[in-house]
């Protein structure tokens, strides 16, 4: 079988990490070679994505780095994570899920650059070309669930927030990202509800991707 690299998108909350995992766990039963990740990666300079994302590490000031910055990491991240870890196991046959990719940069980024939505072409523009020798994927499945949904899950977990938890930066997360196909329209994007049970969620996952690749 030929090599494949899935992504799962969402906001926080959204459900990503788990059904990556159940995605993975579903293919491996079925004899597929398959690898899971995740950014930020577990690289360098995805640690020190990490941090900051944690509030670790701030500028002068006690802030975090702008929106630019964040978006120049993510990238140099995302460069490392396909060299290192997507590109080989890809080339060897096998299937890489990622929890998040550069979709992840065009949403999260271009919110919190401070344009309107009307005017959010230029920061999206900008930070699709700073990714623009960064492998594509050959499915990016989309977990859209309101914001406020959302916000309840991430409350049950019961750990600290991190930089872009704030209601507002994810409503305005959820409507990018219901878009997401605009953005990046050479890309094969699927949208699915994942607002029923994990099981439902997972099986509307695996339908996407069967449906993608037969």
């Amino acid at each position: 079988m030929a090599g494949r690299f899935v992504v799962l998108e969402g906001i926080d909350g959204a459900g990503t990490t788990t059904q990556t995992s159940r995605l993975a766990a579903r293919l491996r039963a079925s004899g597929v070679a398959v690898r899971t990740t995740h950014e930020p990666s577990d690289g360098p300079i995805g640690t020190l994505v990490r941090q900051v994302l944690s509030g670790r590490i701030v500028v002068p000031g006690g802030r975090a780095p702008g929106w630019a910055t964040m978006a120049l990491l993510f990238a140099a991240d995302r460069m490392d994570h396909v060299e290192t870890e997507i590109d080989p196991f890809v080339a060897a046959g096998g299937v890489v899920i990622s929890d998040r990719y550069d979709a992840s940069s065009l949403a999260y980024q271009s919110v919190t650059s401070g344009s309107s939505t009307k005017g959010m072409a230029g920061p999206v523009d900008w930070i699709r070309s700073l990714n623009r020798y960064a492998r594509r994927p050959d499915l990016t499945i989309v977990l859209d669930v309101p914001s406020d949904l959302a916000g309840a899950r991430r409350a049950a977990r019961g750990e600290p927030s991190q930089l872009y938890e704030q209601n507002e930066v994810q409503r305005a997360l959820a409507a990018f990202y219901k878009d997401l196909a605009k953005h990046i329209p050479n890309d094969r994007v699927v949208v699915i509800d994942a607002q029923p049970s994990i099981d439902e969620v997972h099986e509307r996952v695996v339908e996407a991707y069967q449906q993608a690749f037969g």
